[in-house]
This record gives C-alpha cells, sequence and structure tokens, in this order.
C-alpha cells in the first residue's frame, strides 16, 4: 500500500499496481461480506463488468472462505440491442469472471434483448427493491460515468432505480479502448442502467479503478466539486465508500 487518503466521505486506497489493488480491494471486501453474513442469513451484491474489474474479482473467487451461496448477484448495467448470446455482453462478462464460478445463492442478470425495455426496468427494479443492495462493486468510466450514468443523463435524484441510458460518445470510445470492441460503430449506443440513487443505496461501495487511462477521471472525482457534470464525484458524499487505485490512475492527483 503506498497511501491511504481521504477525500470528504471517501476513503482511497492508492496501491502500486494493478494486482495489489485487486488483492488489496478483494481482501477487504471478503472482510465486508462476512461481517454482514454474521448479522443477516442473505446479502445482496451489485456487480460491474470491466477490465478494471479483472483483478478485483480473480482474488475473489480465489478466496474460499466467502460463503457465497448465502449471496445474491446483481448486475448494474447492459448494453441493449446487442442478441442473448453475445460475448460483448456485460452479463457475459460476469459469467465469465464470478457469476459462473462462485455458488451463488441467486443470479440476477438485466436482459438487454428484450423487446420492452420498459417492462425490463420494471422488472429489474422491481428485483432491487425487493433485495436492497448491501455492497456495490464498481469502477469509474474514462468520464467519470459510474455504470451507465454518463455526465449528460446522470442525475443524483433520479426517481427511477433502472433506466434507458443514452451512452455518450466518451463512453462508447472507452470500450473500443478497453478491447471489448474493434470500431466505435460496433458499441451499442443504448443500455439499462442503475441508476445513482440505485448504486448509492448500497450500504457499502467498492471502486476499483486502475490503470493510466483512469488518471484523468480520478483526478476529477476527487478535486471537483460533487455535480451531475462529474458523477463520479458523488462517491464522496457516501459514508461505506471506498476507491482503490493503482500509482497510475492516481499520477495526476494533487498530493
Amino acid at each position: 500500500m503506498l497511501q491511504n487518503i481521504k477525500e470528504d466521505k471517501l476513503e482511497v486506497f492508492v496501491s502500486e499496481n494493478r494486482a495489489i489493488l485487486g488483492n488489496t480491494a478483494a481482501k477487504l471486501a471478503s472482510e465486508k461480506i462476512k461481517q454482514l453474513l454474521g448479522t443477516k442469513p442473505f446479502i445482496n451484491i451489485i456487480f460491474a463488468a470491466a477490465p478494471s474489474q479483472n483483478e478485483f474479482l480473480a482474488a475473489l473467487v480465489a478466496d474460499n472462505s466467502i460463503e457465497w451461496q448465502k449471496t445474491n448477484a446483481f448486475h448494474m448495467d447492459e448494453y441493449l440491442g446487442l442478441p442473448a448470446d453475445a460475448p460483448e455482453l456485460f452479463s457475459s462478462f460476469l459469467r465469465e469472471k464470478i457469476f459462473g464460478r462462485v455458488p451463488f445463492a441467486s443470479v440476477n442478470c438485466i436482459n438487454g434483448s428484450m423487446v420492452n425495455f420498459e417492462a425490463e426496468c420494471t422488472r429489474y427494479s422491481n428485483l432491487l427493491k425487493e433485495n436492497p443492495a448491501d455492497i456495490v462493486f464498481m469502477g469509474i468510466g474514462e468520464n467519470t460515468h459510474i455504470a451507465f450514468n454518463d455526465p449528460h443523463v446522470a442525475n443524483f435524484n433520479d426517481p427511477e432505480l433502472v433506466k434507458v441510458a443514452l451512452l455518450d460518445p466518451a463512453c462508447r470510445q472507452q470500450q473500443v479502448n478497453d478491447g471489448c470492441f474493434d470500431t466505435l460503430t460496433d458499441v451499442p449506443t443504448y443500455a439499462l442502467t442503475l441508476t445513482v440513487p440505485a448504486l448509492m443505496s448500497a450500504s457499502y461501495i467498492f471502486c476499483m479503478v486502475p490503470g493510466i487511462n483512469k488518471a484523468a477521471a480520478v483526478k476529477l472525482t476527487l478535486e471537483q466539486p460533487v455535480s451531475e457534470r462529474y458523477p463520479s464525484t458523488i462517491l464522496k458524499t457516501h459514508e461505506g465508500a471506498m476507491l482503490f487505485v493503482d500509482r497510475d490512475s492516481f499520477s495526476q492527483v494533487l498530493t
């Protein structure tokens, strides 16, 4: 661990590299899961799907002490319009990385191939209401989005839990930068996403943001005032939020 600082209510852990970041976050997440399971029979966790989560998810899966059979899993956003078996789907990513590798009590995914998107928003919103989130595992986008709440659609007081979001060009380009799609034209234009209030309703938030491509976003998150112009700044208002960065993603922050 290189550094541990606090920005408003947000605790920030700075690691030397991605591997240490993932292991550090997974260790603390495992401890939190066990603590919560000591007070209730089941817990609910929302997972993000992105390459930024790779090291964290691998370390979490390797932890054999977690009672996954007492955990309900949810995912936080999904492209619209791709075939149900498309490898680019976030549900496909999560099945490969964790959903198909540990024995969850239940796995709940957004169906982005539904024709009636409003009905899917309602269905998934009801699931979230019935199973309030205990923990969110997430990242921050290059444009400071959280889930698919890009700056132009982020609403800190959104009345919905799940909504259709128009993805901005910077967000779509990130999917190419991450190697998820070959070209910008391949990236879907719309997605279903949990809203900012849905994410912030969780008791605890673990936010993993490694890599030099995220350096500007981390700087904005920590140094800009809380506003929808930079959606990730809302994390600074959450009592149970932790941000995990590495030397690269923290490189632009003034210390």
